[in-house]
């Protein structure tokens, strides 16, 4: 259950009425529905972050992007079009810790409520998602579980699938395995290569990956085990 609060009210009090009317074994969070902040992790694709930060500043999604950092720089341009900080922090010739480790660096210094990975293409470590335990939102371009891992495109190409799709989940150890928030599917057929497929699939990952932002930033989703309740 989801239910909104208005007023002045003591938060320990409240809560422990709460206990007292709930069955044993309940859990229960009260959450202040502040204006959430958000750091963007890209790589090179534009198509999720573009969608992103037009919805940011036509209002369409009420956010606070307070940055956008990426392992190459080809993005900050578009970034800063929007005002918007950008940090480029190269992986060339560090390990996977040692790049991982300034990327926290930049991230600490906003203190975002959320991290979204919007083509962000590197497997974090159990560090790093340990550290942000379910506040990293991913978007994968396939409809999972199906076609887990790299180049999902190629291999539904192979497998001659009939429907293409995109899966947004929060990030945990399991590859692509993380409780899903949102997903949605196309039709393809067989006249379509890979690459025609992962073209027509942009507009479904921008699509799938900005829906369950607005979600998560509405406070409408609750994790469960490896499941999402959405209210």
């Amino acid at each position: 259950m989801r239910t909104e609060l208005e007023g002045i009210f003591c938060e320990k009090t409240f809560l422990l009425d709460i206990d007292q009317a709930l069955p044993e074994g309940s859990t229960r969070q009260l959450v202040n529905s502040h204006r959430k902040h958000v750091v963007i992790l890209v790589t090179k694709e534009s198509h999720c972050l573009g969608d992103i930060l037009m919805k940011a500043y036509d209002g369409s999604l009420d956010v606070d992007i307070q940055a956008v950092a990426g392992n190459h720089d080809t993005l900050g341009t578009l970034t800063g079009k929007f005002d918007i900080p950008f940090h480029f922090i190269g992986h060339d010739g560090k390990s996977r810790d040692e790049h991982e480790s300034e990327m926290v660096a930049v991230i600490e210094k906003y203190q975002p409520d959320y991290i979204v990975l919007a083509k962000y293409m590197r497997v974090l470590t159990p560090d790093f998602v340990a550290r942000y335990h379910h506040r990293i939102i991913n978007i994968h371009h396939s409809f999972l579980p199906a076609f887990i891992g790299a180049k999902p495109y190629h291999q539904a190409y192979e497998r001659g699938v009939k429907i293409i799709g995109a899966t947004a989940h929060f990030v945990t150890n399991d590859l692509d395995e993380g409780p899903i928030i949102g997903q949605n599917v196309i039709h393809v057929d067989h006249n379509f290569s890979a690459e025609d497929m992962a073209k027509a699939g942009r507009d479904v990952e921008k699509s799938v990956l900005t829906q369950a932002l607005s979600r998560v930033l509405e406070d409408r989703v609750f994790v469960q085990g490896n499941k999402t309740v959405i209210l």
